[in-house]
Parts: structure tokens; sequence; C-alpha cells
């Protein structure tokens, strides 16, 4: 497990602990069923306040000879004893759009695992916000990739919409697949989490030559402070392209957000 310690003077809610498990493009042999159900009892034995899944369950499209892709169904079925007590969230990311089957036979106007998840108990936040006990909001937004599809880019995400049931000033977390929405700098999350680039799935001295982001390697793994703002960017679990990981192993992200003067991240 990797743990980051999130201190915020704007956080006026208890403190959260938040388990955060991304990318799992589940595929055999590289992300198995059993495997995903070994970080699930992982979880469940740390006993998280809130457990949030930001995206990819999909395996990569370009897949290498020689794997296997489960149905939508086995992988929600496998995450579905998932459980906390604010609740098991999840957001859609952008494989989940361009490689879901039910997505490609739609137009993208759907996905097969936003249902299955549903269904196995876990709610999929699409542009949306619910309130994590009296003080505090956890919101939702979708790819801001989720049309790519022949060379065409897009975002299905939509911000304001997200936030409009957020009172002003209320603290609130942020999920969102990719981290490049933080650049913007929007004031009002205190903490955002995403997933998406795998922490540039390796790493030499530093280096993320493989980092799927506008801003290079800035938001490509681990705890980020901008003024008063936070971004953690979990390494995920599974790959893209190469089924290869250099000095960036398969991680459960585990959060501590308190209330408290900010320190810079390591």
């Amino acid at each position: 497990m990797v743990r980051h310690h999130v201190a915020s003077l704007r956080w006026a809610a208890p403190p959260l602990t938040v388990a955060v498990i991304a990318d799992l493009h589940v595929a055999w042999p590289w992300t198995s069923l059993r495997a995903v159900a070994a970080l699930v009892a992982r979880v469940l034995a740390m006993a998280p306040d809130l457990v949030l899944l930001p995206g990819d369950f999909a395996a990569d499209g370009h897949l290498r000879p020689g794997g296997r892709v489960p149905p939508p169904e086995a992988v929600a079925r496998v995450l579905a004893p998932l459980r906390a007590p604010l609740g098991v969230y999840a957001v859609l990311g952008n494989h989940d759009w361009r490689d879901d089957p039910v997505a490609r036979r739609t137009g993208h106007r759907e996905t097969a695992i936003a249902g299955h998840l549903a269904a196995a108990g876990i709610r999929v936040l699409t542009n949306e916000a619910v309130p994590l006990g009296p003080s505090a909001w956890l919101v939702g937004i979708d790819s801001q990739r989720g049309h790519l599809k022949a060379g065409r880019g897009g975002g299905r995400d939509d911000v304001e919409r997200a936030f409009a049931r957020v009172p002003d000033g209320a603290p609130s977390i942020l999920m969102a697949h990719e981290p490049d929405i933080f650049a913007r700098g929007d004031p009002r999350p205190v903490l955002q989490v995403s997933g998406h680039t795998h922490g540039g799935q390796g790493q030499i001295f530093g280096w993320r030559p493989m980092t799927p982001s506008a801003h290079g390697s800035r938001y490509a793994w681990g705890h980020v402070v901008e003024g008063d703002r936070h971004l953690v960017v979990s390494g995920g679990v599974g790959f893209s392209g190469l089924p290869l990981r250099v000095a960036q192993p398969p991680e459960i992200t585990v959060v501590r957000l308190v209330r408290g003067e900010a320190e810079p991240a390591p």
C-alpha cells in the first residue's frame, strides 16, 4: 500500500481514511480476477471510511497476444464485496468508454461496466455529487478523454453540473479519472483523487516517460500540492500498452485526510 497524509484547514469534516483502487485493466494473466479479489480482501481488512474506484476497469483494447479479458459482469462481481461506512463509489475512465463492448455497440452512449457496478452495489458518479455525512461532499466526473475513438478526442466531464448540489464553501473531494483537470485551478475541491497515469508505468530516477498527460510528469504520481489544493494520483494496478512496470509497482492507495496546516508534498 502507498499512503498519503493530506492536511488542509479547509477540511471541516472529521478525519477520513480513503482507500483507492485505480486502473485495474482486468485481463489474465496480468491482472486476473483472482488478483483483484486479493486486493478487495486487503482493502476490507484495513476498514477504510470510504472506497474510491477512479476508473479504467476495462482492459486496454491493444491487449498483447495471450491475454484474456473477462466479461464486465465478472469484474463487477469480484468488486461487489467492497464495503465502507461512507460508501463505495466509482467513476468511468477513458478505457471504460473506448474498450467497453456496449460502448462500442451503442456509439458510446452507455457502457456495460457502469450497469454491472451499480448492480454490485457500487455507485458510479457521472458528473454528480453525493454527501459524505452532514458536512462534506464527494463529487465525481466522467472521463475527460471518454470520446477517444478513431483518433477523435473529447471529454464527457461536466464539472459545473457535478458541483451543482454542493453548497458554496462546503468541503469536497473530487474523483476524476484523469488528473489533468487539476491544472484548471478550481478552488472548490479540498482534494482531488485520480488515476489514469499508472505512475508513468515506470520511472527512472523520477523520470516518468510514459505518462499520458498534457503536463508531462507534473501530475504523474503521488501527492501534489498547489496553493491550498491537494491532488493524489494513484499509481494504479494494471497497465496500458506494454505489460510492463519499471520501478512503479501496482498499488492500493490510502489517503488520510485531516483538518490542519498543509505540509509540502515530499
